[in-house]
């Protein structure tokens, strides 16, 4: 959790006003939709400067390969990326190691391959909620989308006290940083 000390592990992300990343399709329609500063605040562009590595969920990895398959794009990571499956999946870009290993384990590999700076978790929540459980996440940055799903992926599905550190509007979103206190004490 936050006050470990050195690089941050961060979960940056967007969601819907009622918590959601993606439908209950993985889609991500709703998102790109809406209106953005690229230069506003806590902007992409600022963030993934900081960070030396990144790990991200099987499904948000195969989202980005079919995205990225329709449009033609390439693999746009230069950064070591560690994808968390259980599945058989192939490569569709540099520096991809696939792993079923518990979170601490690579973390601390991560950590080491990022050089000093920070590691980002991509998503899903499911995947930030266990770097969380392993004491592992120090922030949630998340731009909050006036849309709502009623159903889909959730954002962070835990139980879990925060602290916001940061608050902004980015045109059409609220844009919230928030340090990661724990589990609730308070309530159970």
């Amino acid at each position: 959790m936050a006050g470990r000390g050195g690089p941050r592990t961060i979960y940056y992300t967007a969601a819907t006003l009622d918590g959601f990343i993606a439908d209950e399709h993985d889609s991500l329609d709703w998102l790109f939709v809406q209106e953005q500063d690229e230069t506003g605040p806590l902007n992409y562009d600022d963030f993934i400067q900081d960070v030396g590595a990144i790990a991200m969920g099987a499904t948000t990895y195969e989202w980005v390969a079919a995205h990225n398959a329709r449009s033609g794009d390439a693999w746009a990571y230069d950064l070591p990326c560690w994808v968390f499956t259980h599945r058989d999946l192939s490569p569709i870009g540099e520096a991809i190691t696939f792993t079923s290993a518990p979170v601490p384990q690579v973390h601390a590999t991560m950590t080491e391959a990022a050089g000093g700076k920070d590691l980002w978790v991509v998503g899903g929540g499911d995947l930030a909620g266990q770097f969380a459980d392993a004491g592992l996440l120090d922030e949630i940055i998340t731009y909050i989308a006036p849309v709502t799903l009623g159903a889909g992926r959730p954002i962070f599905p835990r139980r879990y006290d925060l602290k916001l550190v940061e608050l902004a509007q980015n045109q059409a979103f609220a844009c919230a940083r928030y340090e990661v206190v724990g589990p609730p004490t308070l309530w159970a």
